[in-house]
């Protein structure tokens, strides 16, 4: 495939990895139709919930090559560093690199397609930086305050919906990756076995007719699978579809042991994220005692990286510092702030707060506007109570396994986005890098398709075979498979209770022709258990109870898998 015969290009998802490459691409390569499929509202993905911002090095609007801030001077190295630190040994520098040196041209990517940052009250010029977890410096672009994710998809999505060659399918579910040699209407022959297939479009479901999309090229930007667990910031769309569909087509995934727990959702039904920024103004976790536990578990406190806040958290309530329930009214939080699973009237149970009381109520209303809105829609006053918390299922580190232009080991099928493992973050992301990765290499995803695609990298993998381990002789809900992660395959591991995890999954028999959506999360939920079981020792999100202590040595490799190819079976 050259640039010149690329004709169509189907994106699937419409987060700001795949509305960011659906408008590159255009530009780029005027003559081809893209296709942008999402299973609801195009708005709706999760970019759309992210509040705290797009870490990015960018120069003031005066000019110069750096940043300036108010505390550490700023550099792309530094970036660089602190994304590296966060990885905890297993981030690929050289992804890095591309990710935090291509951040500022980015940035006036979004600003020309209409993005308007928030910039610094004394300096209308110079754009107001936000510092987070495990960065340097105050480095964090930011809209509306906290409605960084909202804002970006309002201004994406008016110009999607400008350009008349993006064809937007809403309420499309992808079902299946087409691959050369599916089908009579295909053409061709099945390749010869052992032969790399290549993806030549998908099957759609919508409006409940199944129809074939033929592309040239297929994309996959479906985000990430939050609802594994049950607690997680995500929206109920999270399903892992494009981990599914990548793995039914024989690409390559990898890390997928590592997911995120972010430390700060509030503690009440849907678990709404409270950002990380809130502490990176000063706001500081608590007990239900008023001490600050942070300080007790990591040197960088309040401000180390969330797989370490989240742990901490996990293993202060294990340790039994209590909350009192609703109507105690002698707690730490008065009233009715101490809500949340296992909240009964006159007991007590496990609970920590976020207390951003000394940031004021002014302050919180215009840096936090919409957090300020959504914790008094649940009846509490962060500026003068410490509201509940509790981490949260929230980015998966993992997933389909590509080089820095999103190609996957499948000619024809490519991913970016939370759904790619470009090695950016390595066993844990840095706070704020997501937005700016679906960003840097969207673009970059769709300069390779511009430019002919380029060949598919080959991966070191291991042939998993899944269907040999299956019993399928149990019915299951979404709520029953969120149950067995979040107890064993959460936060907190342990080979024993991986390995309980796996029986159970085995024994669900998915229907994937009634609730595809289960059936991908079924799918999700046996590889993170695969791979949560093979690394044995502890290093950044994935925290092992029988092998607390990550070892001197670097970690082990990351590992690739992919599905035993058909007809190989013994």
């Amino acid at each position: 495939m050259t640039g010149e015969s690329l004709q169509r290009v189907v994106v699937v998802g419409s987060g700001v990895a795949g509305l960011q490459t659906a408008l590159v691409l255009r530009r780029l390569a005027p003559r081809c139709a893209v296709v942008l499929t999402t299973k609801t509202a195009l708005a709706e993905s999760n970019t759309r919930w992210a509040q705290g911002g797009i870490a990015a090095v960018v120069p003031d609007a005066a000019g110069g090559a750096e940043a300036a801030t108010d505390g550490p001077r700023d550099s792309v190295d530094a970036h660089i560093a602190d994304t590296l630190a966060a990885g905890a040994g297993l981030s690929d520098p050289d992804a890095a690199a591309v990710l935090c040196g291509e951040a500022a041209q980015g940035i006036a990517a979004l600003q020309a397609a209409g993005v308007v940052f928030d910039t610094s009250p004394a300096d209308p010029g110079v754009p107001a930086r936000g510092r987070e977890a495990a960065h340097s410096a105050a480095r964090v672009l930011h809209l509306g305050g906290d409605a960084t994710g909202a804002g970006l998809v309002a201004a994406l999505t008016a110009a999607v919906r400008r350009d008349p060659g993006i064809e937007v399918l809403e309420d499309t579910l992808v079902t299946r990756v087409l691959l050369d040699g599916d089908g009579p209407a295909l053409g061709g022959d099945r390749p010869a076995l052992g032969v790399t297939r290549r993806a030549t479009g998908v099957e759609v479901l919508s409006g409940g007719v199944a129809r074939d999309l033929p592309a040239d090229a297929v994309v996959l930007a479906t985000g990430g699978a939050g609802q594994l667990f049950e607690s997680t910031t995500n929206p109920r769309i999270a399903t892992g579809d494009g981990v599914a569909l990548a793995w039914r087509a024989g690409a390559a995934v990898a890390d997928l042991e590592f997911f995120q727990f972010h430390p700060t959702s509030l503690d009440v039904p849907g678990n709404p994220l409270i950002s990380e920024a809130v502490r990176g103004e000063g706001a500081r976790l608590i007990d239900a005692d008023g001490h600050p536990f942070m300080a007790d578990y990591h040197p960088d406190g309040d401000l180390a990286p969330r797989d370490v806040v989240s742990r901490s958290i996990a293993q202060h309530l294990a340790g039994g510092r209590t909350g009192r329930a609703a109507g105690d009214g002698d707690g730490v939080v008065p009233g009715d702030g101490d809500r949340g699973p296992g909240a009964q009237d006159g007991c007590r149970r496990p609970a920590v707060y976020l207390d951003a009381t000394g940031l004021g109520r002014a302050f919180l209303a215009r840096r936090f506007p919409t957090l300020t809105a959504l914790t008094a829609r649940h009846g509490l006053d962060w500026s003068s109570t410490p509201v509940p918390v509790v981490p949260a299922a929230h980015y998966w580190m993992g997933g389909v396994r590509t080089d820095t232009a999103g190609r996957t080991s499948v000619p024809g099928l490519l991913a970016v986005g939370e759904v790619a493992r470009t090695g950016v973050h390595g066993a844990n992301r840095l706070a704020s890098n997501s937005l700016l990765e679906g960003v840097v290499f969207g673009a970059r995803c769709a300069e390779a398709l511009a430019a002919g695609g380029g060949e598919a990298p080959s991966f070191d993998v291991d042939h998993l075979d899944l269907e040999a381990e299956e019993t399928g002789t149990q019915s299951f809900t979404r709520a029953d498979l969120q149950s067995v992660l979040s107890d064993h395959a959460g936060v907190l591991r342990t080979g024993a209770g991986l390995e309980l995890a796996r029986k159970h999954l085995a024994s669900y028999r998915p229907d994937t022709d009634a609730d595809p959506e289960l059936a991908n999360l079924l799918l999700c939920a046996r590889l993170l258990v695969h791979a949560a079981s093979r690394r044995t020792a502890s290093v950044g999100a994935h925290h092992r109870l029988d092998q607390p202590d990550s070892p001197p040595q670097a970690p082990a490799p990351s590992r690739s898998y992919a599905r035993t190819p058909e007809g190989t079976r013994p």
